[in-house]
């Protein structure tokens, strides 16, 4: 598996594939259990966030632009699950754990694409709760169809340069002494340390640049949600207060589970920073939070709980008249 080949510069050699370590130390039972587990998270992920879409795309009642933002989402936690999940489930059960180099680079590319692409997605579902309850009257005209396919393609551009910049520059040093990734998916930090050339430009680059991906909509939702606040304590009556502040759970709830972990991740001291430790707290927003996104939308919001049961009624009657 460890396939290499010579380069013209002295002893340096240039790797063809990688090798995901993923959880190859822990014993064949327990990778078979993870498999199991992983593999009813994944199923749960796809159904759940296809249902999200699927029942936002044909309610009539859920087609203000918090679903339509919602929909996007969705969207997104497939695409994200669907990069990594299926490989990391392959190293488990198949032991298939090589990775073509331009799979490796694929594989990387979108995994910032998607991740940066949620950062400013969240904050844009902030800012969209920030209209409903600070300014309702003019909601309806701010966030017109026009205003919100802009801010959905604003979320999703940025992903773009950082996940094209930071993979190229990546994948143009030399690898070379091992091709073994300490992870089960080609995060920038594992397959860094397989560079054997200077990265210290690289390096002071990724740090920037996620710090920049992570606050800038980090503020965006804490302005956001400071001005919220403001407005939800001049609402006299309690149900009121209960009303508007119920609008914005789910949507906090998600940005905490998101932003706590992969701010865990990637922001903890090196000392404190096991690869293994890391391969676990990657799950928690990789694999993990992708599946509670729709479960916490649907079991936390009435107007979602009541268009699935509707679409569960509607799919039931129409199985009884076919049959």
């Amino acid at each position: 598996l460890f396939m290499l080949i010579p380069m013209a510069t002295g002893n340096q050699t240039r790797i063809t594939e990688f090798i995901l370590m993923s959880f190859s130390s822990l014993p064949t039972e327990i990778q078979t259990l993870l498999f199991l587990a992983f593999l009813t998270i994944y199923l749960v992920t796809l159904l759940g966030n296809s249902l999200i879409i699927l029942v936002t795309l044909a309610d009539p009642m859920l087609q203000s632009p918090m679903y339509f933002f919602l929909r996007n989402l969705s969207f997104l936690e497939i695409g994200f699950n669907l990069v990594i999940v299926p490989k990391m489930l392959g190293t488990l059960i198949a032991q298939d754990t090589s990775i073509s180099f331009l799979g490796c680079a694929t594989q990387m590319y979108f995994f910032f694409f998607f991740g940066v692409a949620e950062c400013f997605l969240l904050a844009t579902m902030a800012y969209d709760r920030y209209v409903a309850i600070c300014s309702p009257l003019h909601y309806p005209v701010i966030m017109n169809q026009e205003t919100r396919v802009k801010l959905a393609a604003a979320s999703w551009f940025p992903g773009f340069p950082v996940a094209t910049v930071q993979t190229t520059w990546l994948f143009s040093f030399p690898f070379c002494a091992t091709n073994k990734v300490n992870h089960f998916f080609c995060d920038s930090p594992p397959v860094l340390r397989l560079v054997c050339a200077d990265t210290a430009q690289f390096e002071v680059y990724a740090i920037v640049g996620t710090i920049l991906v992570v606050m800038i909509p980090c503020l965006l939702i804490l302005c956001s949600y400071t001005l919220i606040a403001a407005s939800i304590l001049k609402i006299p009556s309690a149900k009121g207060k209960h009303k508007a502040f119920s609008t914005c759970s789910s949507h906090l709830l998600v940005v905490s589970l998101f932003y706590v972990s992969s701010s865990l991740t990637y922001f903890r001291p090196k000392s404190n920073n096991s690869p293994e430790s890391k391969k676990l707290l990657s799950l928690s927003y990789t694999v993990v939070t992708p599946m509670l996104n729709p479960i916490i939308y649907s079991l936390r919001n009435n107007e979602v709980k009541s268009a699935l049961s509707r679409t569960f009624h509607k799919a039931l009657a129409l199985r009884n008249h076919i049959t």
